[in-house]
C-alpha cells in the first residue's frame, strides 16, 4: 500500500498568479509621472517578469489600446502600439517565424524604434539630393 506522502502530485505552475500586475501599475505610474516632470523615459521588459498568462491578459486588458498603431518589418515583425494611457506604449517584437522574441512597455512620447536613427540621416540627405538632381 502507497503512503500518501509517496504519491506525485502534478501542480499547473502555468494558473498560479504571481502578484505582479499591481505593483507593475504602480510602476508606470511613478514612471509616467517621472516623464512627465523630467522627460526620463522608461522600459519595462515584460519577458523578464514572473507573470501568469491570465496575468498578462488582464494588464494588456487594463491597458486598453490609444488611437495609434505602427509595425516594423525588419528581421522579423514588430508592433508598436498606444495603450489608452497617454505616454504608455507596447512593443512587441517576434521572430520569423511569429514567435514573441520580446515584450516591453515603453513610457515615453514616441517609442525609440520608431524614431529615425541618427547615422540614417545623413544617407537621406544624399537621398533628396540625388532625388532633386534626377528630378531637376
Amino acid at each position: 500500500m502507497a503512503r500518501m506522502d509517496s504519491i506525485p502530485i502534478e501542480v499547473d505552475s502555468s494558473s498560479a498568479l504571481t502578484g505582479n500586475v499591481l505593483p507593475l501599475l504602480h510602476e508606470m505610474r511613478h514612471a509616467l509621472e517621472d516623464f512627465a516632470t523630467t522627460g526620463t523615459e522608461h522600459t519595462i521588459d515584460l519577458n523578464s517578469l514572473p507573470l501568469a498568462p491570465q496575468e498578462s491578459r488582464q494588464l494588456e486588458e487594463l491597458l486598453g489600446s490609444g488611437e495609434v498603431r505602427a509595425q516594423l518589418d525588419a528581421l522579423g515583425t514588430s508592433e508598436i502600439t498606444e495603450t489608452a494611457i497617454p505616454g504608455v506604449w507596447r512593443v512587441t517584437h517576434y521572430n520569423g517565424d511569429r514567435v514573441v522574441v520580446g515584450q516591453f512597455l515603453e513610457i515615453t512620447d514616441c517609442p525609440a524604434i520608431l524614431k529615425s536613427q541618427p547615422q540614417d540621416l545623413p544617407g537621406g540627405v544624399s537621398r533628396l539630393d540625388q532625388l532633386i538632381s534626377e528630378y531637376g
